[in-house]
C-alpha cells in the first residue's frame, strides 16, 4: 500500500525526530532487551532510537526498515558516525519481504498512525516475530495533547493537522486505538500503557514551540496545507502562536502516548 507521511523530512522535522532516544521514546520496551536479542525497527528515521536498541541487543543483529530508498538513506547516514552493526532494508510494513518467525523484537515508534492499513501492518510485525516474542508499539494521540496557554492559532493547528492526516489516510488519534488495533489482529497476549512527553521550561518550549513554527511553515504539511487552499495567512498565524506559546513563562504541554507490549 502507498502511504502519505504526512510530516514528510524537512529539518524541522528530522529536528524533532532526532531529539528521541530509547529512554525517552522506547521506556515500555527497554526492560525487556537482553544482549543476543534480534531487533527489526519499523520506520527507523534518523535512527537514534534504533542505535540505542542495537547497542542494548548486541550482538544479536538489528535491522532498520523505512518505506523507501530516500527515508532510508537519512537512517543510513546517521549511522556513519555510530559504532553499532545495524542493517538496512527498504519496505512495505504491510507486506514486510522477511521470513517468518525471523526477530525477537518487533519494534515501531510512531508509525501505526501513519499507515493506511495499521491492522495489516500489526498482523504483518507478528509474522516476522518468533513465538513468544514481542511485536512494541508506540503512537501519539493528538486529541490527547494538552496546552497552556489556550491560544486559539494553536486549536486551528490542531483541526488543520487532523484533516490533513485523515485525508493521507492516516489516523492522528492512534494511541487510544493501538489496543483495539492489536486484538484485531490477533494478538491474544497484550500490555497496553500510556505515557507522555512535557515541555515545560525554557529550554523544552524553545525546541518544540519552535520547531513547530519552522514546520508549519516549511514542511511537507505546510505544503499539502496550501494545496487544499489553506491560506498563508493562517500558516503564518500558527508559527506566531507557537513562537508565543515558547516565550511565555507559564507556557506548557503534555503529549499522550499509547503503547503496546503484545506478545507473538
Amino acid at each position: 500500500m502507498n502511504n502519505v507521511y504526512t510530516h514528510g523530512h524537512h529539518e524541522s522535522v528530522l529536528r524533532s525526530h532526532r531529539w528521541r532516544t530509547a529512554e525517552n521514546s522506547a521506556g515500555h520496551l527497554l526492560p525487556h532487551l537482553r544482549p543476543g536479542m534480534t531487533l527489526l525497527d519499523v520506520g527507523a528515521g534518523p535512527g537514534t532510537i534504533t542505535a540505542d536498541l542495537a547497542r542494548l541487543v548486541e550482538p544479536g543483529r538489528t535491522t532498520a526498515l523505512e518505506a523507501n530508498a530516500a527515508a532510508l538513506d537519512i537512517t543510513r547516514r546517521a549511522f556513519e558516525t555510530v559504532d553499532v552493526d545495524v542493517e538496512f532494508v527498504v519496505g512495505d510494513v504491510h507486506a514486510l519481504d522477511l521470513p517468518d518467525d525471523t526477530y525477537d523484537v518487533v519494534h515501531a515508534h510512531q508509525v501505526l498512525q501513519h499507515v493506511a492499513d495499521p491492522v495489516q501492518a500489526l498482523r504483518e510485525m507478528r509474522r516476522v516475530c518468533k513465538p513468544g516474542g514481542i511485536v512494541a508499539v508506540r503512537d501519539s494521540d493528538y486529541h490527547g495533547f494538552v496546552w497552556h496557554p489556550a491560544l486559539p492559532e494553536l486549536d486551528e493547528w490542531m483541526e488543520l493537522y487532523q484533516r490533513m492526516a485523515r485525508a493521507n489516510k492516516g489516523e492522528p488519534d492512534a494511541g487510544r486505538r493501538l489496543l483495539a488495533w492489536a486484538h484485531a489482529a490477533g494478538f491474544e497476549q497484550v500490555e497496553a500503557t500510556t505515557s507522555t512527553w512535557a515541555f515545560t521550561n525554557p529550554e523544552d518550549r524553545a525546541f518544540w514551540g519552535g520547531m513547530w513554527a519552522d514546520r508549519i511553515l516549511g514542511s511537507a504539511l505546510a505544503d499539502q496545507a496550501r494545496a487544499a487552499g489553506v491560506p498563508e495567512k493562517t500558516l503564518t498565524a500558527i508559527s506566531a502562536a507557537w513562537q508565543q506559546w515558547t516565550a511565555d513563562p507559564d507556557g506548557w504541554i503534555s503529549i499522550l502516548h499509547g503503547e503496546l507490549l503484545c506478545t507473538a
